[in-house]
């Protein structure tokens, strides 16, 4: 296998690592105000975060970086077309790990009022945004013969883009709202799991209709068959919580997003960045890559290193995996 493949694959894999961890992180700031009733309740909401949503976020860091010097004509088509919505996920992402921090700094209602509706936010647009990135990579950009983008921002947001936004928003406080039933206890977790249900059913259209355009489209035989398997899991998710199966039902959200999200990047390969204009102008694994020296030390730098951060952070969620419970959380 060429190493520009195995790089493809990685950053697809980190990419999918992310949604999943990330997409649970903000599926819970986005039901902050939903499901906490009080402040004890929002405070247990964000406890269930709190020691790994930073880490969480190591996983879009690390692809960033190994697109960059994997494939830098990629990196650089992308963050400078895209410049405007990377700029809004990365300030949603910044307002929310400051809402984190700040929210337990002030003793008034108005002040956690407030930094709650950051965190809403801040949960929500990246949420939004990430979904219509990834839809515009696979539906492809105008370029010219440079590899620059042409289009405007208002291509970007087009009718795919807009839908897989919104499957996106939907699916990961669906995911959300699974992983608070599974991490919580009592009328917070009932309640959770019954918003879970909700959002499923909610999910399942857009979301239905966002692959079956993608297959449509853009799909091969590769992104089918995983298409037909994300629509299963996400059913099995809402069977699974129907019958009070939490952890299950976690699962089944975490596998839809990882079969979703792998569909999409079988559906762009061999391309990276295709071009709506003329197809001669689009980036695919093999243009847009670095030398295969460059790619050789990144491969052994990985071997050394990733199973490090793979360890580490799963050691994090096993210390911290037991159920949070509202009533130990001190009255304020």
């Amino acid at each position: 296998m060429e190493l520009t493949t195995i790089w493809f694959i990685a950053i697809a894999v980190l990419f999918t690592g992310y949604f999943i961890l990330e997409g649970f992180d903000f599926g819970v700031g986005m039901l902050l105000p939903v499901l906490g009733r009080d402040e004890r309740e929002r405070r247990a909401m964000i406890n269930t975060i709190g020691p790994v949503w930073d880490g969480n976020e190591v996983w879009v860091i690390t692809a960033g970086g190994a697109m960059f010097a994997a494939f830098p004509h990629w990196y650089a088509t992308l963050f400078s077309g895209f410049y405007l919505l990377f700029f809004l996920i990365l300030l949603g992402l910044i307002v929310r790990g400051v809402a984190f921090e700040y929210r337990g700094k002030g003793d008034t209602p108005q002040w956690r009022r407030g930094w709650d509706l950051c965190l809403v936010a801040g949960s929500a647009a990246p949420a939004f945004l990430w979904g219509a990135v990834v839809a515009n990579i696979v539906r492809g950009v105008p370029l010219d013969a440079n590899f620059d983008y042409t289009g405007s921002i208002w291509g970007l947001l087009n009718g795919y883009a807009l839908l897989g936004g919104l499957t996106t928003l939907l699916l990961f406080a669906t995911h959300g709202a699974y992983f608070l039933h599974l991490r919580t206890t009592g009328d917070l977790s009932a309640r959770a799991r019954a918003t879970g249900l909700l959002l499923g059913a909610a999910t399942a259209v857009p979301a239905l209709a966002f692959l079956v355009w993608t297959q449509a489209a853009h799909g091969n035989a590769a992104s089918l068959v995983l298409i037909v398997l994300a629509v299963l899991a996400l059913l099995a998710g809402l069977a699974l919580d129907f019958t009070g199966r939490g952890g299950w039902a976690f699962a089944a959200t975490a596998l839809t997003i990882a079969l979703t999200s792998s569909a999409l990047f079988c559906a762009l390969w061999p391309d990276v960045l295709p071009s709506t204009g003329d197809p001669a102008n689009g980036l695919t694994h093999e243009n847009a890559a670095a030398t295969e020296k460059t790619l050789g030390i990144m491969a052994w730098s990985a071997v050394v290193f990733l199973p490090l951060i793979l360890l580490y952070q799963g050691w994090t969620y096993w210390v911290f995996r037991q159920r949070v419970s509202v009533e130990r959380i001190p009255v304020a």
